[in-house]
């Protein structure tokens, strides 16, 4: 991971955005500004009966379109600003695909590959005791994001549920089915990637059928991304995951279910069979048309940008792109799908979770799918119109139509008192 300050990013992507559209400076002043930042100090007492205190954040952005919605990460390399630049990434990005949240984040810096099941429980409850306060259905929804999933969704589920005193499905997403996930809330964001890479390629005239894409990270969207895109046609010929990444261009590319059943067995993507190893650096610069960073942050810079072969950058990993980067990119006509926009089938679905936890009544799969088909190809073309309109990237685009829906609605709230 790079040393560059994802806030810092996020703040400057803002910037530029109120630069094209003219924002009022009051306006621009309340976007840049969390309305509330809680840190806490999380004692836990490890399998060894040692006490260790972990660091946990919870910041709550922006929610004049609806409550605070955003992932919570469980990652040693989680910091402050760090969680301020996704929660108003998550602001931007629920408003791109219209859905009436505001956007909040959460992350505890810790190492979850070392501790034990019993360990993570203990940290998950005690963090959601100590933000319960700020949470709720009708408050801060929270959601799966690095590390975390629906084991840990459950865990922060029950101890809400607990200390309120009835069940409340709807202060968490990315819950198990069986008590009150949603149908095809796993896959969604990976699918939703797979969409806007469908619509991006019909507006470079690439045909999906002999396209050939790489995938840095191997995790949930990533893995999703690669088998919805490997079912519309494409040929996956490079992926990566923490431990290193594999090339294989031969016809039809990787075979994408037999390489998840490889990634399951050995915890890596590594030694899969007829592939040959290649470093980060070589996969992201690989001949290919489509490029799929589903890693981390600042993965493409100034420093690399320049070689980036792929004809499409779509985003699935939040904040991929630095600002810097963005520009070489687009002036070398690159069609990149910005992450707050390409990612957003997890809140898309999220927010269907949602909506059937409060009103007790579930979906089929096939509903989820075709709505989030919806939502996905609605927001593409809307991000797409507005960055013809104001002559800018897709980037530049997505913000000014997330931040103009954002000012509609703190104006039409007013500021009170």
């Amino acid at each position: 991971m790079s040393d560059i300050n994802p806030f810092e990013n996020a703040l400057k992507q803002l910037d530029e955005a109120a630069r094209i559209m003219h924002l009022d400076e009051g306006m621009h002043e309340v976007l840049r500004t969390p309305k509330r930042v809680l840190t806490v100090s999380i004692p836990v007492r490890m399998d060894d009966g040692r006490v260790k205190v972990f660091i946990g954040h919870r910041v709550q952005h922006n929610d004049a379109r609806g409550p605070y919605k955003g992932g919570i990460r469980y990652h040693p390399q989680v910091t402050l600003d760090e969680v301020k630049a996704l929660a108003m990434w998550m602001t931007w990005k629920c408003a791109i695909v219209d859905v009436p949240f505001g956007g909040g984040k959460g992350g505890i810096a810790c190492d979850p590959k070392s501790m034990s099941e019993h360990e993570l429980e203990r940290l998950s409850r005690r963090y959601a005791y100590m933000i319960s306060d700020i949470i709720g259905p009708y408050v801060d929804i929270s959601a799966p994001d690095v590390y975390t999933g629906p084991r840990e969704m459950a865990w922060i589920m029950d101890t809400y549920s607990a200390l309120k005193g009835s069940i409340s499905p709807g202060v968490i997403t990315g819950k198990p089915l069986n008590i009150g996930g949603s149908k095809g809330r796993t896959e969604a964001t990976g699918l939703g990637v797979a969409f806007c890479v469908r619509e991006g390629a019909k507006k470079l005239n690439v045909d999906l059928k002999s396209a050939r894409v790489v995938i840095q990270g191997f995790g949930n969207a990533g893995t999703y991304a690669a088998k919805f895109l490997k079912q519309m046609g494409a040929s996956i010929i490079a992926v990566s995951d923490s431990k290193g990444g594999i090339f294989y261009d031969g016809k039809d590319g990787l075979d994408v279910e037999a390489l998840i059943e490889h990634k399951t067995r050995t915890g890596m993507v590594r030694g899969f069979r007829n592939a040959r190893e290649i470093t980060n650096k070589e996969l992201l610069e690989l001949e290919c048309d489509i490029l799929v960073p589903a890693a981390y942050e600042n993965q493409i810079t100034k420093d690399n940008a320049e070689n980036i072969k792929a004809k499409m950058v779509a985003e699935a990993a939040n904040g991929p792109t630095t600002p810097e980067a963005d520009e070489i990119l687009f002036k070398k006509g690159k069609l990149v799908v910005p992450d707050i926009l390409a990612n957003a089938g997890g809140v898309t679905v999220s927010y269907f979770e949602w909506v059937q936890n409060l009103t007790r009544d579930y979906w089929s799969y096939e509903k989820v799918h075709d709505m989030l088909e919806g939502k996905m190809v609605t927001a593409f073309n809307d991000v797409y119109r507005t960055a013809e309109e104001y002559k800018v990237d897709m980037r530049k685009g997505s913000m000014v139509l997330a931040v103009n829906r954002v000012v509609d609605a703190i104006k039409a709230r007013g500021i009170w008192p």
